[in-house]
């Protein structure tokens, strides 16, 4: 399982807002394909799949604010367990 970071997209970055997915879960992404789009303090950028495989969870809401760093999606197998932190963040 990959789990996908909020980059930092420039230097002074320290937050970014999740603008909109482009995937949504248990869609099939390949590598460098665009999952969705980030709006910094300077520019709204797209964030690409660091791998290839199914989109399996999808962290961040829509219009979520989160820092560089935090995990916002993850990437893997269609029948790959997904990890606790995904599973308890369901509850």
């Amino acid at each position: 399982m990959k789990t996908i970071i909020m980059p930092q997209l420039g230097r002074s970055m320290a937050e970014g807002k999740i603008l909109r997915w482009l995937k949504h879960e248990g869609e099939t992404v390949q590598k460098g394909e665009s999952l969705a789009e980030v709006e910094t303090d300077k520019a709204s950028i797209e964030v690409d799949a660091l791998a290839t495989g199914v989109l399996r969870k999808i962290l961040v809401a829509q219009g979520q604010t989160i820092p560089v760093g935090a995990a916002i999606a993850l990437i893997g197998a269609a029948d790959e367990p997904l990890p606790a932190f995904a599973m308890e963040q369901e509850r």
